[in-house]
């Protein structure tokens, strides 16, 4: 799969990539796009008026797009198959997972 990362330009309605990375996994591919996306807006957050989106695409051609307002679902955490699929910087800019107490 393909994943993108996209700022939105304000005066032309066009969306622009900021990011681009393939990554060969199992997780589902809305995971690997929140993933992407919480990953890109922790290393780099947002100024004032940007809108940033994450686009995953399959090899068999589904297309799943998240926004940065879906990232606050609550209880969503990037498991371990998705943080293998991310590149380093994106997978130290996430949260660290919960372990064993």
């Amino acid at each position: 799969m393909t994943w993108e990362i996209e700022l939105l330009e304000p005066f032309s309605w066009v969306w622009m990539s900021r990011g681009y990375g393939r990554a060969t996994t199992s997780a589902a591919p809305a995971d690997i796009a929140r993933a992407v996306l919480a990953g890109h807006l922790a290393h780099s957050p947002a100024r004032s008026g940007e809108t940033f989106r994450a686009t995953v695409r399959t090899d068999t051609g589904t297309t799943v797009t998240v926004a940065a307002d879906e990232l606050a679902a609550a209880g969503w955490e990037a498991g371990p198959d998705v943080r293998q699929a991310l590149p380093l910087y994106l997978r130290d800019a996430l949260p660290a997972p919960d372990g064993p107490s």
